[in-house]
């Protein structure tokens, strides 16, 4: 995810920067440029076309439609915006769900029990990097992940698998055998029983997001709808503007697909691209803060 100070207005307009769309769209408004470029030739230079001709009544097509596909690109970016803050929302609930069963289990288990707080120091950071790398599929990164879990425990880890399912397989495995050997109380397990189960809860969240993306008919039409209008501009803006139309409508195409192509990155905030969710920063934060936790308790 891009760190910036909103406050640094020089900056935003005169730098390009790595999440900047005009980079993705310049080979399309040089195209749309020479295309309209065209259009003003031909009906300017060659046909000398006049104020009163047909061709000049497009634009009030254009006037209707013009409302219709702002509508439609509002929806589209709040729709994205939408999955994208809930993403993050999740993210945030994990993270307090690990720090409070942190919290508890630090308190529970007695300062002998190194082992035991050792895993669990251990275990919480790992789920978070896993559902990281989960979520990544093809960008996952496991050094951090592998670094979190010891070798005994790496050999459980079928990373062919449903890497969060196994992590917190093992952190309920745990749990339980602390039960068994009177470590822990069976109301303890009970209320430790719901912190385990949102972290799946939270897994299975992202999954749904990650995998229903915003309908394939949808996109497209918005799609053609944008390709359709601004290629029948250039007809009608030619009688007022001639040969000026040709930026003016470059930078209407780079409004209106820019919009499309934000809502397009930001509706899978879990794809690792730019504008999407800093999860790695977030794991780590994650890791810090239990580590923190288990630490300061023994110190005490």
């Amino acid at each position: 995810m891009i760190q910036y100070n909103p406050k640094d207005w020089f900056t935003f307009i005169f730098r390009a920067h790595k999440g900047d769309t005009i980079r993705t769209l310049m080979p399309l408004i040089v195209t749309i440029a020479i295309y309209t470029a065209t259009i003003v030739f031909l009906e300017k230079d060659y046909f000398h076309l006049n104020d009163k001709s047909f061709v000049k009544n497009i634009s009030i097509l254009h006037t209707l439609l013009g409302g219709v596909i702002s509508l439609l690109l509002v929806f589209r970016t709040n729709s994205a915006y939408d999955r994208w803050w809930e993403g993050r929302k999740l993210w945030g609930e994990l993270t307090n769900n690990a720090r409070n069963i942190s919290v508890k289990l630090a308190s529970i288990l007695d300062e002998k029990e190194v082992k035991d707080r050792e895993f669990f120091k251990k275990i919480i950071p790992a789920f978070a990097y896993a559902l990281k790398n989960h979520l990544l599929s093809g960008k996952a990164e496991w050094e951090l992940f592998d670094e979190v879990l010891n070798e005994a425990q790496n050999k459980r880890i079928d990373r062919e698998k449903h890497i969060p399912i196994q992590v917190s397989q093992l952190m309920y495995e745990h749990l339980f055998d602390l039960q068994k050997q009177g470590k822990i109380t069976e109301i303890q397990l009970l209320f430790l029983n719901d912190e385990i189960k949102s972290f799946m809860n939270i897994c299975g969240a992202c999954e749904r997001i990650k995998n229903t993306p915003i309908p394939f008919s949808y996109s497209v039409f918005i799609k053609k709808f944008i390709f359709g209008f601004v290629m029948t501009l250039p007809f009608s803006m030619m009688f007022t503007l001639g040969y000026l139309s040709v930026p003016i409508i470059c930078f209407i195409f780079y409004v209106l697909a820019s919009l499309e192509l934000i809502a397009e990155e930001i509706e899978d905030p879990f794809g690792g691209d730019a504008n999407d969710l800093p999860m790695k920063s977030m794991a780590k934060n994650i890791h810090k803060h239990v580590s923190e936790i288990f630490t300061a308790d023994s110190q005490k």
